[in-house]
């Protein structure tokens, strides 16, 4: 089935009668926010949220303390699996637990992630070259990376960066990294769902097998120093999926009253709900034949007396799509977002636009007006409301997106050859 073309292919990729590279666009825009960054680590004063209570943790832990319940901060005791602590002794070690020296290294993190994000665009090909502009106009994402110092930043960055593998097949080395992503901050397994897929789409059940079984192993050997001596404490600590946010820092939800907002009930129902539509996106957008046809053909494999391996190149769009989409829904079931948790989906979200079949004005509004919702503080009613409501209008634009090819097409010179 050959792809749909996509709306802004149609659209002349030129500038005063010139043809635009979108690479070298893309590296113009890298320049242009560094300076822009460098500007804000020597004008705008640095916030300080968690930075100390971070540093407070890393001292317990280069300190020899191995109690996870043990290793606090001003703000409570570490809730992050172990890798946080090991990128944070890395940075202290690295600034002397400084703030400005800290926010350099922020910066050049930012550029990094960036670049990341532009190659990810620039293979899928999916935006016109404009359009990339919009990855570098979010007030409130370099404010997290260059005036918050959080963990998210490294986070999504190594998450970015196994996506990026994932788009060159090497899926041992992407789910390594995916795996290190997730031992700096959790909310990376809002992707673990869609990435089981594509596992399941390119490998057979030995491939998927060997690459999970490599995830596992980086869990195991950052948690080590924990689990030979406080195993217990350890796990219940820094994976904890039960803990309730406090609903003033809340930016979605607001309007849920508090004591329906805590409670478990509520909880249930968005962890229904969030595993409804991973299922119902899995079956009828994300798979030609039906979930259910390629779980049964994933036991075939199994039991199957033959011993060659079978990787198929999945189209990079595809990979994308089911990545950014799967993160997204659980962006919109999340019963609590915190503004630093804007970063775990805004560089998806021109994707999320262009993807959808909407005009280009109405992307232009809806990527304003969810800026604008994060900007608000403290989150209020309105903003609240008005967010889910953009939230849910762009889930249902990717719902309706014309569905591509889940595979690479192979040249006709290889399939004469075959």
């Amino acid at each position: 089935m050959a792809r749909p073309r996509s709306p802004t292919k149609d659209l002349p990729a030129t500038l005063g009668g010139y043809k635009v590279s979108k690479p070298l666009f893309a590296s113009a825009l890298l320049v242009l926010d560094s300076i822009l960054v460098a500007l804000i680590i020597a004008y705008v004063p640095y916030t300080k949220i968690d930075w100390d209570a971070y540093m407070s943790q890393v001292d317990g832990f280069l300190g020899g303390e191995r109690d996870y319940t043990k290793l606090k901060g001003d703000t409570g005791p570490l809730v992050y699996p172990a890798g946080f602590l090991y990128v944070y002794s890395a940075i202290k070690f690295l600034t002397g637990g400084e703030v400005f020296p800290a926010q350099i290294l922020f910066g050049i993190l930012y550029i990094i992630n960036l670049g990341l994000i532009f190659f990810i665009y620039i293979k899928t090909d999916l935006l016109p070259w404009w359009a990339l502009s919009f990855l570098c106009l979010s007030k409130r994402v370099h404010s997290i990376f260059i005036l918050r110092l959080f963990n998210d930043c490294f986070a999504m960055t190594l998450l970015h960066a196994s996506l990026a593998l994932l788009f060159s097949q090497k899926w041992h080395l992407a789910l390594i990294i995916f795996s290190g992503a997730v031992s700096i901050k959790m909310n990376v397994l809002l992707y673990a769902p869609p990435l089981f897929l594509l596992m399941l789409k390119a490998l057979d059940v030995k491939g998927v097998f060997s690459v999970l079984l490599g995830a596992a192993l980086v869990q195991i050997i950052l948690g080590l120093p924990f689990l030979l001596t406080y195993p217990v404490e350890y796990i219940s600590g820094a994976f904890n999926l039960g803990r309730v946010f406090i609903h003033f820092w809340s930016v979605n939800f607001k309007f849920v009253p508090e004591e329906i907002f805590v409670s478990k009930e509520f909880a249930c129902a968005l962890l229904v709900l969030h595993l409804t539509l991973l299922v119902v996106f899995a079956n009828f957008r994300w798979s030609k034949n039906g979930l259910l046809h390629l779980l049964k053909s994933k036991v075939g494999d199994a039991f199957s007396i033959s011993c060659e391996s079978r990787v198929k190149t999945l189209d990079k769009e595809y990979i994308a799509t089911v990545m950014f989409v799967g993160n997204f829904i659980g962006i919109v079931c999340a019963r609590s977002l915190h503004y630093q948790f804007y970063s775990w989906y805004f560089y998806s979200l021109p994707f999320l636009l262009w993807k959808a079949p909407f005009p280009t004005p109405l992307r232009l509004v809806l990527f304003a007006g969810v800026e604008l919702c994060w900007n608000v503080y403290p989150s209020n009613v309105y903003s609240s409301s008005s967010l889910l409501c953009v939230h849910l209008f762009v889930l249902l634009g990717v719902w309706i997106a014309p569905i591509g090819s889940e595979f690479v097409d192979r040249m006709p010179a290889e399939r004469k050859e075959a």
